[in-house]
């Protein structure tokens, strides 16, 4: 159990947990962690506190998930990214390439229409 900061308590009100600070009566709200929370249902043994207690671990469960798919997520978009910025570096090698093509293309052309000097 620790005691949430002005940003957390401000967060927890702008996500609508509790409907202001005013509600709080000027008491720093106190919040438990997943394992806290399976320490208070070995204590509370009402039906009502086994069902809260339920339903906060299986959030707790969701939350994991969720953090390791974003994890998982992230570790892809980078990968794509990393494949992506290769194929970049590949593109501006054949444009270069292109370029240098249409140059000597140019070149062999203005060779062969330039103006022909000597003896004729």
């Amino acid at each position: 159990m620790y005691e949430l900061t002005a940003d957390e308590i401000e967060n927890v009100v702008s996500q609508n947990v509790i409907p202001s600070k005013r509600h709080l009566g000027g008491a720093v709200p106190y919040a438990f962690t997943d394992n806290a929370v399976a320490m208070l249902s070995s204590v509370l043994n009402s039906k009502k506190a086994i069902e809260v207690n339920i339903a906060i671990m299986r959030t707790f469960t969701m939350l994991r998930k969720m953090l390791l798919m974003q994890k998982d997520f992230m570790q892809e978009i980078e990968k794509i990214r990393k494949h992506l910025s290769e194929h970049d570096n590949q593109f501006l090698m054949i444009f270069e390439y292109l370029k240098q093509v249409e140059e000597s293309r140019q070149q062999q052309i203005d060779q062969a229409n330039r103006k022909r000097i000597g003896f004729e």
